[in-house]
Parts: structure tokens; sequence; C-alpha cells
């Protein structure tokens, strides 16, 4: 009996011409709108913290009252400070009386010249203690303004550092002003990101909520170190006519081209493993 020949089945095949072209590829990363610049608040002296007229979210203003020290030891100093220049002028005027009393008898040889010389270096003397005197009412009326703490700057406060009642040292942030002016979009960028990104990158900056709210954004600085936990490094990049929408600490989402590298793309579809 003839055995008959199952024909062979023919089966359709996909068939694509694959070769080495440019591609680019599209980062998107999250971050978070900052101040270009953050200012810190102190007194210049230390003493206990009897006022702060400001808390976070205030508005600041140049001149505008911060926070007062208690200014009862810096105001007891000017009055001593004072009292010594009124008793120096005092001893100056006897100085120079006696001055001139000595310049008629000297021209007169009713008194020694050693003694004629005698009085002009005590004039010259009280001269130089009221000079003296007066610098340290200088000085005490600078400490007793120094108990007030005025801003110098127009923004808005991001931070306190201190409570009424404290007692602060020189220099401790008592507020802390984000300047008004610019506004940066702030990232944590991966190495390979940052290494491949052309310079003068334009980056398309955009509100997480609404991202129909954009902005362009530049490059301003990038730290030298990586973070030691994620390996990041931290950009700063100034926004660009920012809209009012981008507030301060408002999340973003930043988009960037990295430039075309040349390659062979295939098909994932085309890919097996045995």
């Amino acid at each position: 009996q003839a055995v008959e020949e199952t024909p062979e089945v023919v089966r359709p095949v996909r068939v694509t011409s694959i070769q080495k072209r440019a591609t680019t590829d599209t980062v998107t990363l999250t971050g978070t709108v900052q101040a270009e610049t953050e200012i810190n608040q102190s007194f210049r002296i230390d003493g206990r913290l009897i006022e702060r007229a400001v808390n976070v979210g205030d508005a600041v203003r140049p001149g505008q009252l911060i926070a007062r020290l208690d200014s009862h030891n810096e105001a007891t100093s000017v009055q001593a400070a004072v009292a010594q220049v009124n008793a120096a002028r005092a001893q100056l005027g006897e100085a120079r009386d006696n001055f001139r009393r000595m310049q008629d008898l000297v021209k007169e040889n009713a008194v020694s010249r050693a003694a004629f010389e005698q009085s002009e270096v005590f004039m010259k003397t009280a001269e130089s203690r009221v000079e003296t005197a007066q610098a340290q009412v200088t000085l005490a009326e600078n400490r007793l303004s120094y108990t007030r703490l005025d801003s110098d700057v127009a923004g808005i406060v991001t931070a306190q550092g201190a409570e009424v009642g404290e007692v602060v040292g020189a220099g401790r942030m008592i507020i802390q002003v984000a300047r008004d002016g610019g506004r940066d979009a702030v990232f944590d960028v991966p190495a390979r990101v940052k290494d491949n990104a052309p310079p003068n990158a334009q980056i398309t900056v955009a509100l997480t909520s609404d991202p129909a709210i954009s902005a362009v954004a530049r490059v301003r600085e990038v730290s030298p170190r990586a973070d030691p936990v994620t390996g990041t490094f931290r950009v700063s990049m100034r926004l660009i006519s920012p809209p009012a929408e981008m507030r301060l600490g408002t999340t973003v989402t930043g988009s960037m081209t990295l430039p075309a590298a040349a390659g062979i793309q295939i098909p994932s579809s085309a890919v097996s493993r045995a």
C-alpha cells in the first residue's frame, strides 16, 4: 500500500532589515522648586531672645524688624560710656584753662619752661582721653543697635531657628529667608545622565500635578560630589521666567533629550533565549 506524503507547511515569516542609525534618549527626573539664594538672618552678639516678629511663610522686606534681644545690659553700657565722655570733657576743659594760664605766665617768666610744657602734655592727654571715651560710646551704641535684628533682603521666611526666651549665640540662625528673584529646579541626577548631558543643555520643567504649566531651565550649578547613599549628583537649574504656579517647594518634572548615539536597534520580539 502506498504511503501518501504530507505536504510541507509553509509558515509565513516577518522579516525586517536592521541597520546602524542614530538613536536619542529622553531622560525624565523629578525634583523640587527652591530659591536660588537662601540667607540666614542672625544677631551679631549674644543675648536672650525676647521677640520674634515673623514666622515661617511670612514675607519680609528690607529694614523690617525680625527679632529683638534683651537690651538692658547694652543700654547700661551706653550710659556708662556717656558718663566717661562727660568726665573726660570736664578734665579737658580744666587742662585747657591751665594751659592758657601757663602761656601767659611763661611770657612773664613767672613759671618755668618745664612747667609750661608739662601743662601742654596734660592738655593733649586729656584730649586723647575724650577721643577714647567717645569711641567707647560709639562701640556701646553699636552693641545696643545689634540687639535689634532687621532684614536686609526681601523674600519669604522658610525656616526658623530659635524661640522667644532662648539665649542665642552670635551668628545663630534666627530665621532663613528665601531671597526674592531667582528660582531653581533642583534634581538628583545619575552619573550617566550628568556625564552624557550636552553643554548648555535646555531642560523643560513642568509641574508634576499639571504638566501643562512649564518653563525652560538651564543648569546653574552641579555638585562636584556624589551623594554617598544614592550615588546621584545634586544639580540646580535656573528657571527662566517661571510661572507663578511654580512656588517654592512644589514638585516638578524635568525632561531632557540626550545627544544621538549611533547603534543598532532590534525589535524585542525578535530576541529570544533558549
